[in-house]
């Protein structure tokens, strides 16, 4: 079986063409692809030949894991129909292209193990699901904290201030250097960084994947306040000791999602508790994927891209 896909063939090389599949096994079913999001984190580090090695990751790769779709064959399953809705986290079902991710495929075969059934009327805002989930987890836990400072106004920061507020703490400050993405939010405060005085916050979430600003964010904690590590970063973390040293700094890595996270973000989004809008700032058709990974990564006023595949030529 053959499909089309976005193949990311070197850094800074990306190609829309045919690839093979493999043969579905037991449990797995097979998805049409409505839409597919692009991370402007992990995506943008295989784009730029930075992302640091983990276990199937190589050249040429099929990139993608916030995708939307609909079940076409479920032969091989008995937990999803045909005509269901899903959001596949990714995807490794290609005869020759790495599937560290890969979701960004007009077919594509997964274990329904994986998939995560939505509602349909969540269309393209779909693909966000998996940020929502991972802010959920960020934040989950017997003893977390909640944020009082989010660094980074993109989407994970935007759904970290929402679901904060969603949970019934304070409205959180939100740093964000990009005049592009400040003053667009009424329920809390996106502000200048070099337009804050405080230093007494107990939990700040580093959302913007640039480790560097740990030595302007540490100063800004209280007495034992937490700094969490919600980005994916490439470069080795490294701080200034004193200022942490002083503070009793704790860190905190938070990673991937769960089955509860994944539950409780769809009630959150049945209930109109967390909103998914404002969210994506831009859409292009799949024929013009080339152009929307460069834009996604070069263009300041993208805040989030995603890819229509309906209408694949």
């Amino acid at each position: 079986m053959e499909t089309l896909a976005i193949v990311i063939d070197n850094p800074g090389q990306l190609d829309l063409r045919k690839v093979a599949l493999r043969e579905p096994g037991p449990g797995d079913v097979i998805v049409e692809t409505h839409y597919s999001g692009v991370s402007t984190g992990t995506e943008r580090l295989f784009w730029n030949g930075e992302m640091p090695f983990f276990p199937g990751m190589g050249y040429p790769l099929v990139p993608g894991y916030e995708t939307v779709g609909v079940v076409v064959d479920n032969r091989a399953s008995n937990k999803l129909k045909v005509g269901d809705h899903v959001f596949v986290p990714g995807a490794n079902c290609y005869e020759k292209e790495k599937g560290l991710f890969g979701a960004s495929s007009n077919l594509l075969i997964a274990s329904d193990e994986k998939l995560i059934k939505i509602d349909p009327e969540l269309k393209a805002k779909g693909t966000l699901f998996a940020l929502a989930a991972t802010a959920r987890h960020a934040i989950a836990g017997l003893g977390n904290k909640l944020p009082s400072l989010i660094i980074g106004h993109g989407v994970l920061g935007r759904l970290l201030a929402r679901l904060t507020i969603a949970a019934g703490g304070e409205p959180p400050t939100v740093w964000e250097s990009n005049p592009l993405r400040v003053g667009h939010q009424t329920d809390y405060n996106v502000i200048d960084p070099l337009k804050d005085s405080s230093a007494d916050h107990a939990a700040i979430y580093e959302a913007s994947g640039d480790i560097s600003v740990l030595d302007k964010v540490i100063p800004k904690l209280k007495k034992n306040g937490e700094i969490v590590l919600a980005g994916f970063y490439s470069s080795p973390i490294s701080f200034a000791f004193p200022p942490a040293f002083m503070r009793e700094a704790r860190f905190r890595i938070s990673a991937e999602f769960n089955t509860e996270d994944i539950n409780i973000t769809r009630s959150l989004l049945e209930t109109g508790a967390l909103s998914l809008e404002g969210l994506i700032s831009h859409e292009k058709n799949v024929n013009s994927s080339k152009a929307a990974y460069k834009q996604s990564f070069e263009d300041p006023e993208c805040l989030k891209m995603v890819i229509d595949w309906r209408e694949v030529a």
